[in-house]
């Protein structure tokens, strides 16, 4: 039976020793171990259950990024300690699968908080392809050496196992200028994640992501765009580009589907630029679409740097009809300050409490308790990542409100959720 991690949910080493000794009889296989080095000054600093909150943070942040990047069928687990390992069938090129890497790498090493207290954890990278024959062992044999090898080279983030330096080329750090260039040109596509009621299955409105098209690259998702633009110190400016671009194409819905809400996410950097309110409120009255009908999705590390201020800026939103959603809701890091300080619409359910809802009693139990506390404090529930229909069954017969996900549909263009919500009148 196939091992799991009781901390994270992620499969264990066993399991993806057996997923790597398929891959290696069925074709063409890279892998990439992730590892936590400063994992042990946690456990010290703020003991075990610290570091575990710790790991269980990363691993949602693993769980979707590759979700986004390497689709489904990609293996995560985790490999012990902080080590964790991701593979992927796809035939990338090298200097792609480092590419990822290192906006992965990225992602990991955003601000979290642990008691109070602001830390990043850069992790680093040992990457391969796998060879002709090789088992899953011998694999994970090699990735272990390249690890071992980049604690002895400080400086050093990212080692192939063959020794070789990181691949030439259009690294993340290269691509700053790239999307510079894609930001000034419109080259930033805007998609939208539609959402159902879940009682009804009636569409409801949609979720505003970004997509970058890269000539060289194709299609690179929201989560690795972000992690290139944070490199480069460009968070804002892609933030409020995908707000702008946004908020524009909802004033331009069908007119009887008036009453689909429009969701905007909204990063710390959008808080620290300035006035963030006066210009939300500028962009909404440019754009025409009713306040009323727009919310704004806010994390927890959205929040830190200054709770106090970003509270106010979401007080003043409130006074003109906005909604404010708190996402990533049962996460590593949640806690009871941002429900009781913030003018909170609703809550959002993170995919990793929804994906084991079926086939795991804690789980649901986890979906049902929150519910219930979302029900006591007039919010809204809305679920994301809800792929089966087994899944909405749960959620509907729990009250869940919302739901978004690839049960009724992925993210879409501008146009095909036009005809969506047209659809729905």
């Amino acid at each position: 039976m196939p091992d799991r991690d009781v901390l994270t949910g992620l499969p264990g080493l066993g399991s993806a020793a057996q997923w790597l000794d398929g891959s290696s009889e069925t074709g063409f296989v890279q892998a990439m171990l992730v590892s936590l080095q400063r994992l042990p000054a946690v456990n010290l600093a703020y003991g075990m259950a610290g570091g575990d909150r710790v790991l269980v943070e990363i691993a949602r942040r693993l769980r979707d990024f590759v979700a986004d990047e390497l689709g489904p069928h990609a293996m995560i687990a985790r490999a012990g300690g902080g080590a964790f390992l991701v593979a992927s069938h796809a035939a990338l090129s090298r200097e792609r699968w480092q590419w990822l890497a290192e906006a992965l790498g990225r992602a990991i090493a955003r601000p979290l908080v642990v008691d109070g207290e602001r830390l990043s954890l850069a992790p680093r990278m040992a990457l391969l392809r796998g060879q002709s024959g090789e088992t899953g062992a011998q694999l994970l044999d090699r990735l272990d050496q390249v690890s071992g090898d980049l604690q002895r080279r400080r400086g050093r983030r990212v080692l192939w196992a063959d020794g070789s330096h990181p691949a030439r080329g259009r690294s993340a750090a290269s691509l700053e200028g790239d999307l510079l260039g894609a930001l000034h040109r419109d080259e930033i596509t805007v998609l939208f994640q539609p959402q159902f009621n879940v009682a009804t299955g009636a569409l409801a409105g949609a979720e505003a992501l970004a997509r970058w098209e890269h000539p060289a690259f194709g299609r690179i998702s929201a989560e690795t765009l972000f992690a290139v633009a944070d490199r480069g110190d460009h968070v804002a400016q892609l933030s409020r580009h995908i707000g702008r671009h946004a908020l524009a194409m909802a004033a331009a819905w069908p007119q009887g589907a008036a009453a689909l809400k429009l969701s905007l996410n909204v990063t710390a950097e959008d808080f620290a630029v300035g006035d963030f309110a006066a210009t939300l409120r500028a962009e909404i009255a440019e754009s025409g679409f009713p306040a009323e009908h727009l919310m704004i999705e806010i994390t927890e590390q959205t929040l830190i740097a200054d709770f106090e201020a970003c509270a106010a800026a979401l007080r003043e939103l409130e006074g003109i009809g906005v909604k404010v959603a708190l996402d990533d809701f049962g996460t590593g890091f949640s806690n009871f300050r941002a429900l009781k300080a913030l003018p909170l619409d609703a809550l959002k359910l993170d995919r990793s409490l929804v994906c084991d809802i079926e086939h795991d009693p804690r789980d649901r139990a986890i979906v049902s308790a929150m519910v219930a506390m979302s029900r006591a404090l007039g919010l809204r529930v809305i679920a994301e990542g809800v792929e089966t229909a087994g899944q909405l069954a749960i959620l509907q017969g729990e009250g869940c409100d919302l739901f978004q996900g690839f049960l009724r549909s992925g993210p879409i263009s501008a146009e095909e959720f036009g005809v969506l919500a047209a659809a729905s009148i």
